[in-house]
């Protein structure tokens, strides 16, 4: 079940989605919290605020967290403008900031460049601390899966991100502080495969594909 709440801090109105699967799941995520292969509950994604200096993002996200094993990430995009779609089983939930869109082989020493606001044709170099722009993904397919095949789904899920993000026409593979969440059912018989020509594999890459497709478009529209 998702649920949308709101919260008042650093002088903004800021939105969390909570996904709870209740138990019987097992996740892989890079999230700060709840992050690796393990038991997991629920998932949050809480937008902060562009100019975020917190030192203590980890503390700052059990804060927000419910009780139990879980997943927790956060981003400066705006959260209540997620996006959702589904796919034979899978479903994909998607929130897409672009501010920084990033290669992910660049030369070393050369700097991001930054979107300005208006989308202009013109991007300018970060030469401070930009806005955070994150693209944040959570995936639930509703099979076992074994550990390789969990790490094989992250990868298909970063190969249909990236697709939609050219789609999109942004010139990146994402962005620098991207995050995954990847939920499987905890038990029965364990997919092997997570690739894009698997089953459920396959599933995720569309579901994905259109979630951020449908998130880049609208962050390109303002």
């Amino acid at each position: 079940m998702l649920s949308l709440s709101h919260r008042h801090e650093d002088g903004a109105r800021l939105a969390s989605l909570l996904w709870e699967f209740g138990p019987g799941w097992r996740m892989i995520s890079s999230a700060m919290v709840g992050g690796g292969i393990g038991p997991g509950e629920w998932v949050l994604n809480a937008q902060v605020v562009g100019a975020y200096s917190r030192m203590d993002p980890v503390e700052h996200l059990i804060e927000l967290s419910p009780a139990g094993p879980g997943v927790a990430m956060m981003t400066a995009a705006a959260v209540e403008r997620y996006t959702r779609a589904h796919d034979g089983g899978v479903d994909a939930v998607a929130t897409v900031g672009l501010r920084v869109p990033t290669w992910a082989a660049s030369p070393e020493g050369v700097p991001d460049v930054e979107l300005r606001p208006e989308r202009a044709a013109a991007p300018v170099p970060v030469t401070a601390a930009p806005a955070p722009g994150t693209i944040n993904i959570i995936v639930a397919v509703p099979v076992a899966m074994t550990d390789a095949a969990l790490v094989n789904t992250v990868m298909t899920v970063t190969e249909a991100k990236t697709q939609a993000l050219i789609e999109a026409g942004y010139e990146c593979t994402g962005t620098a502080s991207d995050a995954v969440c990847v939920a499987v059912r905890a038990d029965g018989p364990q997919e092997l495969f997570g690739g894009p020509r698997a089953t459920w594999g396959a599933r995720a890459a569309r579901a994905v594909h259109r979630a951020v497709l449908t998130g880049a478009r609208a962050w390109a529209a303002g």
